[in-house]
């Protein structure tokens, strides 16, 4: 069984992951390896982020890892928050009040148009690959159902009528912007390994 880090602590994460790429693999969290300090992310684009993350884990504890960063990118607003939508509203990473300042910032506006971009970033024997994932749709006006996380109840994904946070995970999970950059890694890592 091929180990690799993922550069996150959040068990979830792991879990999803783990469901999607299968059993071939066993994934391990930065908890898992002694990683208990805050990983940087401090460059100015998504795929920047993701390639930091991968390589202070891979440098400093010396595993094949992958990481991944994840931006909501609104075209009115110039592509804002892209880079720092976890912290859009301030260093806090408050949902609500990113949600709230996306909106407040759209009012009055008729081009709702955005989208969501994931990157994977993975470190396989010191090599780089990137895994990008894209789900175009627009802001809502209001905030519309209760599931996911983040922005998902003001982000209406093209061809649907619904919000992410009105469809249930397995459904988001199958379409997301984070579901299509794993499966490029999916794809990626069976040839790799030739599963």
């Amino acid at each position: 069984m091929k180990r690799l880090v993922m550069a996150t602590a959040n068990p979830n994460k792991i879990r999803e992951i783990q469901k999607k790429l299968g059993d071939a693999y066993q994934f391990l969290s930065l908890s898992d390896i002694g990683c208990t300090e805050d990983v940087p992310e401090t460059q100015d684009t998504i795929e920047g982020n993701a390639l930091q993350k991968a390589h202070y884990v891979f440098n400093k504890y010396g595993y094949n890892c992958f990481s991944e960063d994840t931006g909501l990118e609104i075209e009115a607003l110039d592509g804002a928050p892209g880079v720092i939508t976890a912290r859009y509203a301030g260093e806090d990473k408050n949902p609500e009040a990113n949600m709230n300042k996306a909106l407040q910032e759209l009012k009055g506006k008729t081009n709702r148009k955005a989208r969501f971009k994931t990157v994977i970033a993975l470190l396989l024997d010191g090599k780089e690959y990137l895994f990008e994932g894209i789900v175009h749709g627009e802001i809502t006006t209001e905030k519309q159902g209760n599931e996911g996380f983040g922005y998902d109840p003001i982000f209406q994904p093209e061809g649907f009528d619904r919000t992410y946070a009105q469809m249930s995970m397995d459904e988001k999970n199958l379409m997301s912007h984070r579901a299509l950059a794993v499966a490029k890694l999916k794809a990626f890592l069976g040839s790799f390994y030739n599963f």
